[in-house]
C-alpha cells in the first residue's frame, strides 16, 4: 500500500489478557515515543481498541509493537487491524487514553 511519509490512519483491536496489565499506558507511549497520534480505551468486551495515525513506516511499527509485545504483564493472543485508509491530514494532536 502506501509507503515513506505517506499519512495513513488503521483502527485495531486487541485481544488477550490486555486489561488491568497497563496496557493502555504502555500504548500511549509508544504511540507518543513514535510521534503518532489517536486513542486507546478498554472495551467491554475484554479487548483493547482505538485508532492509530501517522507515517506509514511509523504506523507498521506501531502495530507490530500491538500484535507482539504490548505491556510487560499483557497477554496478546491476536491483533485486528481494519479501516485503514491513506489521509491527507491527522485527526487528532495527540495520543489518548479515552475512559
Amino acid at each position: 500500500m502506501a509507503e515513506g511519509n505517506t499519512l495513513v490512519s488503521v483502527d485495531y483491536e486487541i485481544f488477550g489478557k490486555v486489561q488491568g496489565v497497563f496496557f493502555r499506558k504502555y500504548t500511549q507511549a509508544e504511540g507518543k515515543k513514535l510521534g503518532l497520534v489517536g486513542w486507546v480505551q478498554n472495551t467491554d468486551r475484554g479487548t483493547v481498541q482505538g485508532q492509530l495515525q501517522g507515517p506509514v513506516s511509523k504506523v507498521r511499527f506501531m502495530q507490530e509493537w500491538l500484535e507482539t509485545r504490548g505491556s510487560p504483564k499483557s497477554h496478546i493472543d491476536r491483533a485486528n487491524f481494519n479501516n485503514e485508509k491513506v489521509i491527507a491530514n491527522l485527526d487528532y494532536s495527540d495520543f489518548q487514553i479515552v475512559k
